[in-house]
């Protein structure tokens, strides 16, 4: 069947990565470590996926700039203990190798900083398959559409053969603003109800179903 897009961009955490708890408890115990306000998980839930200095302002936002870098130590200190907690979600290796036998650009936007994306991918040993990522430290942060910008211009693609899959409202905000088409990932970060208002092609209840959508669909 002729295929509907070319570019295929995926989020990271959240949506090929089952990081999203693993965020959140960071969060939390970053916070428990410098005195500051617990926040919530649903509140923690809900900054995944921006840049780190945007997550921090919109969730501690009387946490002077200055010990902003305090913090961030802190969060990557307890995330990089909780490796062997967050793997890829099933069949997510599967389908990375055979969307890119079947020939789509395959790309990551990502709140993660590049040192992190990097580390991940070279983990997981999928860096070779991704033909382009852009990072929150690299780019403006979502849901500005300046990460699916880049990498459509690097990549050639147009923005109307371009999908966006990814498990926030961030992610699908972005994908709004570029002009692009994008599915929902609703087992990630954000809950179903806060994704149903964006006008999704599809709302994927697992990584399951979101693999057989695309292969069906894409």
């Amino acid at each position: 069947m002729p295929k509907n897009f070319d570019l295929l961009v995926f989020d990271w955490d959240g949506t090929l990565m089952d990081s999203a708890a693993a965020i959140v408890s960071s969060i939390q115990s970053a916070c428990r470590d410098m005195d500051l306000p617990v926040p919530s998980t649903a509140e923690a839930s809900h900054i995944i996926g921006l840049g780190l200095n945007e997550a921090i302002a919109a969730l501690l936002p009387q946490l002077a700039m200055r010990d902003y870098p305090r913090f961030i130590s802190c969060y990557r200190r307890h995330f990089l203990s909780r490796d062997q907690e967050m793997p890829l979600f099933g069949e997510a290796v599967e389908a990375i190798y055979a969307l890119n036998g079947a020939g789509f650009l395959l790309a990551i936007a990502t709140g993660k900083g590049r040192h992190g994306l990097d580390r991940v991918l070279q983990s997981t040993a999928l860096a070779p398959y991704f033909h382009a990522t852009r990072c929150a430290d690299e780019c403006h942060s979502k849901p500005h559409p300046a990460m699916l910008l880049e990498i459509m211009e690097i990549l050639g693609a147009a923005p109307e053969r371009t999908l966006m899959i990814g498990d926030t409202s961030h992610d699908l905000q972005m994908a709004a603003n570029a002009g692009v088409s994008c599915v929902a990932a609703c087992y990630g970060a954000h809950p179903r109800e806060h994704l149903l208002c964006f006008a999704s092609l599809a709302y994927a209840n697992d990584f399951s179903s979101l693999y057989r959508w695309l292969q069906q669909n894409a």
